[in-house]
């Protein structure tokens, strides 16, 4: 069996490829960035060619830059962002790909609200329907696209599509397919009364057969292994969730650990041995064979930082030096004080109101650029805050987290998160967490581990650890209870902001 495992990650912008050894050690890695089209306020889309080029040549790219032989790999894994809607059509071909990003579908949520869909939903798969859901989705599109919504043949994710093109297979994994909340989670199965709740009864025959995330989904064919420089024949596995890859390249294997990740998403997880809770969190996916993750996400994290330094910051920073690194260090050099500006992280909507909008609040003329990174940066950990005191009162047991995602990279966002979150926070030392965890799921479906916990313990290793600042503990007390009263009293706005006025409406039909 050969000594290194390649790990996926296609993430909603960016697809990467890693290939490790055995001790988690990073031998080569290559990334492609994708294009996201925005053909209607609110939607967000791929293209499904794209991806699969993309990802057809940074396996080339990665392999090339190892200097291994393709059968020195022993097996791949992938892991995908959640939700969003991959769809091929009934022959295979790719027919739509709509991101986790997507909010096309916030006014079906309100009406499903009303109408109580999330009480039919909730006791089955732990999750309300929210906007960029794929069964919400899934609903859209059969209501409002149905020329295309007849044409689906299968339903998926990204990473499941990734899978589909190495192997030839049509399958999904119990993490991603939980996580999307289409699965009984205690019986880690497809439910009729589920599908029904979401007025999808009759498109059970839409989920493709379902497997283990460490199961081997199938082996890399001829034409692909032409492709990409791989061996044909390549044991490929069911793969992850991104987030739940994320959270075991973290080294987070244990009942009772905790992972955030601080990327396009918001997540905030902790491992549970069962998943019954004692209150609601906004959802739970299957974690490994027997366990589970109980987790508080919203698209309202690093995404932020992103367009900020995208808009205001490109171009401006010394040479050799990272723009988000520059952006870092500006907020770094302020000194917190209690008049310090506000911001919400809702740029892509919060996690049950697709209307919600971002915004600065409590600027003055003395402020500078620094105070409005250090309230963007402080104003994203305080999202995490809010989804994580909503898992403690769920019941979930935690003193300590591992923050990965973009935002771990700085030197500086972590100790807001520790200082904000009020408990120690370690970063470790792979940066490309997504596609370790995907290895090491490769790694335990071909043998190489007993199982994900022998597997991080092999392949993980700590770089850094923050310690909250007592101090600060009362500022951010008082920081984040305005936070919360000022989202309060913006939500009846936000929606009269994103209201269609009626002249326009019926211009639009």
């Amino acid at each position: 069996m050969g000594n290194y495992l390649l790990g996926l990650d296609a993430g909603n912008t960016v697809i990467k490829a890693v290939i490790f050894d055995r001790a988690g050690n990073e031998i080569a890695a290559a990334s492609e960035e994708g294009h996201s089209r925005m053909p209607s306020p609110g939607h967000v889309e791929r293209g499904l060619d794209e991806l699969w080029a993309n990802a057809r040549q940074v396996i080339r790219a990665c392999i090339e830059k190892a200097e291994i032989k393709p059968e020195e790999i022993a097996a791949i894994g992938c892991a995908g962002h959640g939700n969003g809607l991959y769809a091929l059509d009934r022959d295979g071909a790719p027919l739509i790909g709509i991101q986790s990003l997507d909010t096309r579908a916030a006014g079906l949520v309100d009406e499903w609200r009303e109408a109580g869909v999330g009480d039919r939903t909730y006791p089955i798969a732990r999750q309300r329907p929210w906007p960029s859901q794929t069964p919400t989705l899934l609903a859209w599109l059969k209501r409002h696209r149905p020329e295309l919504f007849n044409r689906i043949g299968t339903v998926f994710f990204s990473k499941d599509f990734v899978v589909n093109r190495l192997t030839g297979r049509r399958v999904s994994e119990v993490s991603d397919m939980s996580g999307a909340g289409l699965l009984d989670l205690a019986a880690r199965r497809y439910d009729k009364a589920l599908m029904e709740a979401y007025g999808l009864g009759d498109c059970m025959d839409l989920l493709p057969p379902l497997i283990e995330s460490a199961d081997i989904a199938g082996t890399v064919t001829e034409e692909v292994a032409t492709q990409t420089g791989l061996a044909a024949g390549t044991p490929v596995v069911g793969g992850l969730f991104d987030v739940v890859a994320s959270a075991l390249g973290s080294g987070v294997s244990r009942t009772g650990s905790a992972s955030i990740i601080a990327g396009t998403w918001s997540i905030n997880q902790v491992v549970i041995d069962s998943p019954d809770l004692d209150g609601p969190v906004f959802m739970s996916s299957t974690f490994d064979r027997s366990r589970y993750m109980a987790m508080e996400n919203s698209a309202t994290s690093a995404a932020n930082l992103e367009w900020l330094v995208r808009e205001f910051f490109e171009g401006e920073h010394a040479e050799g030096v990272s723009p988000f690194d520059a952006c870092c260090a500006l907020a770094g050099a302020i000194e917190p004080a209690a008049d310090d500006p506000l911001y919400h992280p809702y740029l892509y909507g919060a996690q049950q109101d697709g209307h919600a909008r971002a915004g600065f609040y409590g600027i003055a003329g003395w402020h500078t650029k620094g105070h409005l990174v250090r309230a963007l940066l402080e104003g994203v950990a305080f999202g995490h805050r809010q989804h994580i005191e909503t898992i403690r009162k769920a019941g979930a047991v935690f003193n300590e987290a591992v923050l990965s995602g973009g935002g771990s990279r700085s030197l500086i966002w972590p100790q807001i998160f520790a200082d904000v979150l009020g408990v120690p926070v370690s970063v470790t030392r792979s940066r490309e967490t997504g596609a370790l965890g995907a290895a090491i799921a490769a790694g335990t479906g071909v043998g190489v581990f007993a199982d994900f916990g022998a597997g991080a313990a092999a392949m993980v290793r700590t770089e850094r650890h923050y310690r909250p600042d007592v101090s600060l503990e009362v500022h951010y007390a008082r920081r984040y209870a305005l936070y919360q009263d000022i989202a309060e009293a913006m939500a009846p706005l936000w929606r009269r902001l994103t209201a269609v006025p009626p002249a326009a409406a019926g211009a639009a039909a």
